[in-house]
């Protein structure tokens, strides 16, 4: 699709971040927000085609830091609604696609406003009570970073359909950026409202339609994002709210003729089954689907003896136990030199002691619980297995309670070997674990860092010897798809860090530029000539 001129949407700036501070409108707001919500009991059903659909089959959805708190029934999907779905994302694809650009982007510009606006503390208290975010990663998150990715999107969408090629004298030539042909199949995480935002409507921002199925443990966030866009304007059907296990229906979707895509963020296993189905379905599917995935990570922050202490020790804290180390760009192994960790130790223990864990409600804390029952027990069986290694030990943390909530303490773990399972393996919690290298060793340890691990998320280094950071940034150059120089690895925002990595944590399509929107059309060349010739002959077959 080309655009004309004339057409501008509004550009976009990052939505500024809300403090919260004590007698700010903005906490008395969220605050009760909150307390109304945690009231309530909400029914959440399946939407196909804009209508409501409950299927009986029944989950609730929980507190992870008051198990015992039920937010909300919703209705998981199966076969059948998964067929349905299929014939209500064609029917409404026949006419979603064929709107003007101008038009789909005031639907998503809207939302970003509402979203902003009105719907920003609702939205940030389902997530603070249903994924146990903070009131400040709740607002980067929720608010924030969605109403970002609505935003920019629309802007680089725009960019997208002004790339046109060349045309010489006597010929127009166009690229019409058609949305896919059928249905993408979006999957989306529990631990970024926004990524649960993004994913379904990026294709749909560029004309696409899809099949959305959010985690089970936030489909209450993600209702209430459907909401939000439905307000918004967006027809039924352009996304369809499928709750459920995905293994219960993904086989009927990616059966579908009518299947054009996955866009996922989850684990790696997931993620190389779907498409090995897919691959397997190949010869089924009108065109070749689009894959675009961004999976695990086994993030890093390695230091050189010139680093900065303090910034250092505050990375590890923020970079690793922000939002109970559920962030896929979460430090999990770090790298300090003998000769700078005895006084990183130090600071980086002394802020862990002052670190608070609990209901998120409780604006003190600076850690809720963990997602649900079978994260807990994955991440402490990490710590026991430190706890029983005789080449780790425990420095901070390493108690755990699910009697209220999932609840662990932040625990900094040292490790002698730097092949490790804890320095290894991904972990997803509040684990962190640290492996001091000779300080002379800083090349042998930056190919350690590279070789360690399959997955390729991010990273940072730290360094004031501007010579060592070029190193890191030449030795790591594929080793994480996000780099950071002297900052946490954590906290890309749309726009400014294009987020996503290679190696096993992805196809690394950049959510939050326009590399990852392109992969939403399948471009068609249109070349227009004024005057055709009229004469088969060319000049060279004239006679001497």
């Amino acid at each position: 699709m080309k655009i004309a001129a004339e057409v501008r949407p509004p550009d976009p700036i990052n939505e500024p971040v809300l403090g919260y501070e004590p007698g700010s409108a903005e906490r008395d707001e969220l605050k009760a927000r909150l307390a109304a919500m945690a009231s309530e009991r909400i029914e959440i059903p399946l939407i196909i085609g804009g209508q409501e659909v409950k299927t009986g089959d029944t989950v609730e959805a929980v507190m992870p830091h008051d198990h015992s708190h039920v937010l909300g029934t919703w209705h998981r999907a199966g076969a059948r609604e998964a067929e349905l779905a299929i014939g209500a994302a064609g029917a409404a694809w026949q006419d979603w696609s064929t709107w003007s650009f101008e038009d789909r982007a005031a639907v998503f510009l809207r939302a970003a406003d509402l979203l902003a606006g009105p719907r920003r503390q609702t939205l940030n208290a389902a997530t603070m009570l249903g994924q146990s975010k903070t009131a400040h990663q709740a607002e980067i998150d929720s608010a924030c970073e969605l109403a970002d990715f609505w935003r920019f999107n629309v802007h680089f969408a725009r960019q997208i359909y002004e790339r046109q090629p060349f045309s010489a004298r006597g010929i127009w030539n166009q690229l019409d950026y058609r949305p896919l042909e059928g249905f993408v199949f979006a999957i989306t995480p529990f631990n970024f409202t926004s990524i649960a935002g993004n994913l379904p409507t990026a294709p749909a921002i560029m004309g696409g339609v899809s099949i959305w199925k959010p985690a089970s443990s936030a489909v209450y966030s993600a209702y209430y994002i459907y909401r939000i866009l439905e307000e918004a304007g967006l027809p039924p059907g352009v996304v369809n709210f499928l709750p459920g296990r995905s293994g219960e229906f993904s086989d009927t979707l990616l059966a579908s003729p009518e299947f054009a895509g996955i866009h996922f963020t989850g684990s790696t296993g997931v993620f190389q089954q779907l498409w090995r189905q897919a691959s397997a379905n190949l010869e089924r599917y009108r065109s070749y689907p689009r894959v675009v995935g961004e999976t695990g990570g086994k993030d890093f922050i390695i230091a050189h003896s010139s680093a900065d202490v303090d910034a250092l020790a505050v990375a590890i804290v923020r970079g690793g136990f922000e939002y109970q180390g559920q962030k896929c760009s979460a430090a999990s192994r770090i790298y300090v030199p003998d000769d700078l960790w005895p006084e990183v130790r130090g600071r980086v223990l002394e802020m862990l002691d002052d670190v608070r864990v609990g209901d998120p409600t409780d604006f003190r804390n600076f850690m809720g619980a963990v997602i649900d029952r079978g994260a807990f027990g994955d991440i402490t069986a990490y710590i026991d297995h430190a706890a029983a290694s005789g080449d780790m030990e425990i420095l901070a943390g390493g108690e755990y309670s699910d009697e209220l909530g999932y609840f662990i303490q932040p625990t900094l773990v040292l490790s002698e070997d730097p092949g490790s399972r804890l320095m290894c393996e991904e972990i997803f919690g509040p684990v962190v674990t640290v492996h001091v290298f000779p300080a002379n060793r800083w090349s042998e340890t930056l190919e350690l860092v590279d070789g360690t691990s399959p997955y390729a998320l991010t990273g940072a280094v730290f360094a004031t010897d501007r010579a060592a950071v070029q190193e890191a940034l030449v030795t790591l150059r594929h080793a994480a798809g996000n780099f950071y120089v002297n900052d946490k690895p954590t906290g890309a925002v749309v726009g400014q860090q294009p987020f996503g990595g290679g190696r096993a944590s992805g196809t690394n399509d950049k959510a939050g530029s326009w590399l990852n929107l392109i992969r939403w059309v399948s471009p068609r060349t249109i070349k227009e000539t004024f005057v055709p010739p009229v004469e088969y002959r060319y000049p060279f077959m004239d006679a001497e």
